[in-house]
């Protein structure tokens, strides 16, 4: 069984991400970013930033509401938090495409067996990778499609080619890092460690995607720090 200390840790932490998930969606109802998208990826990513992302948005994302008067310009906001809020942006998608994917295979299993379970792999959660980088992909370019497309006026087709250019790398970055955490906690943390297995519909779970997603978090950062200083993507 997983330890009691783990699991009130876990239990805590995940009730942490969705009350300041609410903090931050309740208060963008109220500010809405000039940017309708942010709105959205403000609370996904306060999910797994908790505390830090609550700070940063009322510190960097409610200057941005379209009702603040004097809202902040992006010559006021340092590079390193531009580069933060591009990471997040992408990480936003991310955050969601996994949820949705992690959920869906664990009702229907047999997503996971057309995705190449008990074939190509003997561990559930290589094939469940697949449809998790299916629907953070989905979403990730959606969310950039949504951001870069106005900001240059761009239409359909070039919109999404340009969200193309400017998110898969990030995202790729960024599963990298979450992939890789949570490799280590099932395996090693969980299954050696501990004995036990690591479930979906456990907290645990959700907590160690928590810290997964702030893997992903670091190892884009410098990919969107590129991305940024070449610019192909759009600064925020």
């Amino acid at each position: 069984m997983i330890p009691t200390w783990l699991l009130v840790l876990s239990n805590t932490f995940v009730a942490l991400g969705a009350i300041c998930a609410i903090v931050v969606a309740w208060d963008t109802f109220r500010y809405p970013q000039q940017m309708w998208i942010m709105n959205i990826v403000w609370p996904v990513v306060a999910l797994f930033g908790t505390g830090i992302t609550v700070w940063g948005y009322f510190r960097y994302g409610r200057p941005g509401a379209r009702s603040v008067a004097h809202h902040a310009s992006k010559a006021d906001t340092p590079f390193p938090i531009m580069v933060a809020k591009s990471s997040s942006h992408c990480g936003a998608g991310c955050t969601l495409g996994d949820i949705v994917a992690e959920w869906l295979a664990f009702a229907f299993p047999v997503i996971a067996v057309w995705l190449g379970w008990q074939t190509l792999f003997a561990d559930k959660m290589f094939a469940v990778w697949i449809l998790d980088f299916i629907f953070a992909f989905i979403i990730g370019i959606a969310f950039q499609y949504f951001t870069i497309a106005p900001m240059r006026g761009l239409g359909p087709r070039d919109g999404i080619i340009a969200a193309l250019k400017a998110d898969t790398l990030s995202l790729a970055s960024w599963q990298v890092g979450m992939y890789g955490f949570m490799a280590f906690a099932k395996f090693y943390l969980f299954g050696t460690l501990l004995g036990v297995t690591l479930e979906v519909n456990s907290t645990a779970f959700w907590f160690m995607m928590q810290i997964a997603m702030i893997c992903g978090f670091i190892s884009s950062y410098p990919v969107n720090w590129w991305l940024l200083r070449v610019g192909i993507k759009e600064p925020m």
